[in-house]
């Protein structure tokens, strides 16, 4: 079977690329080792995607955004303030983000399950995208084309394959490109909660000297009528710990960071953790090969750019292919190979660089530094010009 571009992995990013590729005409096969069942109603799991407004036409013309079962939630406002982890209130300076300074939300709060319905449906629905899940994929590139065997015998042709497995890459290790990492003493803890009062659309950003703990608006569901999906980083010595909590003391714990803006809190769903750590790879091309997504790198958390920082990797890779099969052009050739790689290198750099500075400044407890950045959150949120940039950046607009 032949087919314009292969992809390994039908994560988020994988899987809207997909989409979008065959949105525009081109055959794509799509490989996975998990199954994804064409009609997925998974109970609420406490986890929720940050989609950046720049992120959301790629989900559009994927045909994805509009499948969604379940309403987003937007972001509109957003609030930083920094405090010192013992509970005290937050310092008096902030730095406050207003959509309306941009022309409407920022972003949007999307329900893990709800994206994964509807990825999956896309997938399914697609008459020029072909499913193999669960399957094992096998990979020879050559000069002219790639190879791919499956685990049941099938074999997939295609003029381009392209890496979306995540950080432990096979095929990435398979191509010899290299990728240098490093971990963070810090660990992930990702939840939802309900609450008493309407977050009013606007997300909080508080800083504290374990790390950043960010409140983010959700849009009502069966789980309750106000809710917020949690990213809360804390030193891995003791998020287990935390971890391990009823829900009532797991609930203090929440309320003693987030402040009583929203009254009593409630989880909902389940909790998750994660080790956190950033990756850079040095090259995302190879012959016939192409990396995308988390197999192209991994950022800190810190500012939620994670997912969107691949989604944008898609944006640009899809650009490239769809104008390259109007044109009746190779879409593996090293020339759009090398634009893909050269059109994304300043935008993962700088963000990765970015993230990691910005945690390294705010994650300690140090006086001095407490006292710089407040000083610094208080002169941005005097500068609407700053300001404005600042939330462009976050949105994704005009990279």
């Amino acid at each position: 079977m032949a087919y314009d571009v292969c992809i390994i992995g039908a994560g988020p990013v994988g899987g809207a690329l997909a989409c979008r590729l065959a949105a525009a005409g081109l055959r794509v096969a799509i490989i996975d080792r998990a199954e994804l069942p064409r009609l997925e109603h998974p109970d609420f799991d406490g986890r929720a995607y940050a989609i950046a407004a720049g992120s959301r036409g790629l989900l559009e013309e994927a045909g994805i955004w509009d499948a969604l079962p379940l309403p987003a939630g937007p972001i509109e406002q957003i609030r930083v303030s920094d405090g010192d982890g013992a509970g005290r209130p937050a310092s008096r300076l902030f730095l406050h983000f207003d959509g309306t300074a941009v022309g409407g939300a920022m972003g949007w709060m999307v329900e893990a399950r709800s994206f994964r319905v509807a990825l999956n449906a896309r997938l399914h629905a697609s008459n020029t995208i072909d499913v193999f899940a669960p399957a094992e994929a096998r990979v020879t590139r050559t000069p002219t084309h790639a190879t791919i065997r499956l685990s049941d015998g099938t074999v997939v042709d295609a003029s381009l394959v392209v890496a979306a497995e995540g950080r432990s890459s096979p095929l990435r290790r398979q191509a010899g490109l290299v990728a240098t990492g490093w971990s963070y003493p810090q660990s992930g803890i990702v939840c939802a909660i309900a609450h008493q009062h309407p977050h009013n659309q606007t997300a909080l950003e508080h800083f504290l000297p374990a790390g950043p703990f960010a409140q983010l608006p959700m849009a009502p569901s069966e789980a309750g009528e106000n809710l917020s999906a949690i990213v809360w980083t804390e030193r891995t010595d003791i998020a287990p710990r935390f971890m391990a909590l009823d829900d009532e003391s797991f609930a203090a714990e929440i309320a003693k960071r987030l402040g009583d803006h929203l009254g009593w809190v409630r989880p909902v769903g389940r909790r998750w953790i994660y080790p956190l750590s950033a990756m850079y790879v040095h090259r995302t091309i190879a012959e016939r090969l192409a990396v995308i997504g988390d197999a192209a790198h991994g950022i800190h958390p810190i500012a939620g750019q994670g997912l969107n920082l691949g989604l944008r990797d898609a944006i640009a890779l899809s650009t490239l292919l769809i104008a390259a099969h109007t044109a009746g052009t190779d879409l593996g050739d090293p020339t759009l190979l090398a634009r893909y790689q050269s059109a994304r290198r300043v935008d993962t750099v700088s963000m990765l660089l970015a993230t990691d500075a910005l945690d390294r400044l705010f994650s300690t407890a140090n006086p001095l530094l407490r006292t710089a950045r407040r000083l610094g959150i208080a002169a941005v949120h005097r500068l609407p010009a700053l300001k404005r940039e600042f939330m462009q950046q976050a949105m994704g607009i005009g990279r």
